[in-house]
This record gives structure tokens, sequence and C-alpha cells, in this order.
């Protein structure tokens, strides 16, 4: 297998309990995106995503805010009404 699509395991920090999580690169890239842009580390997103999350699986409930994210974003009438970070 590729090694730029396998998956890659790192430690996060959720709600003061450390945990890992197993995603493909590009995903990991796609959340260290959005942390930039609203200011947080992947550590305080993962733990927003923890507490809104309604799926028994973790990493399944990050990829999900991941792609919701994004579709907020989708255009920029979309971005600046979803209001995702200071950035213009």
């Amino acid at each position: 297998m590729n090694n730029k699509h396998s998956l890659v395991s790192r430690n996060v920090t959720i709600k003061g309990h450390r945990t890992s999580l197993r995603m493909e690169r590009e995903t990991w890239d796609a959340l260290a995106e959005i942390c930039l842009r609203e200011d947080q580390s992947i550590h305080q997103v993962c733990t927003h995503v923890e507490e809104r999350r309604k799926v028994s699986n973790r990493t399944s409930a990050v990829r999900a805010f991941i792609i919701m994210y994004y579709r907020a974003a989708a255009t920029e009438d979309g971005h600046q009404d979803a209001g995702h970070g200071s950035q213009t």
C-alpha cells in the first residue's frame, strides 16, 4: 500500500484524557488547517467534537466534523455566514 494513503495514529487529549486517533494523512492535514483558522489546538477542536458527538466512533465523529466544516465554508458567503475564524 502506498504510504501516502496509510492511516496515521496520533495522540490527542480530549477533556483531559489522552487517546489516539487513526486517520489518513490528508484528514490530519485538514484538521490542522481548521485549527489554524479557528486559532485552536487539535486538542481543543477534538474536545469540541467529543462534546457534540452523536456516533459511537470518535474518529468517525472527527471525520464528519471536518466534512461539515468544509461544506459550510464551500462558498465565500457560506464561510462568512458560518463564522469560521477571523481570516478573510
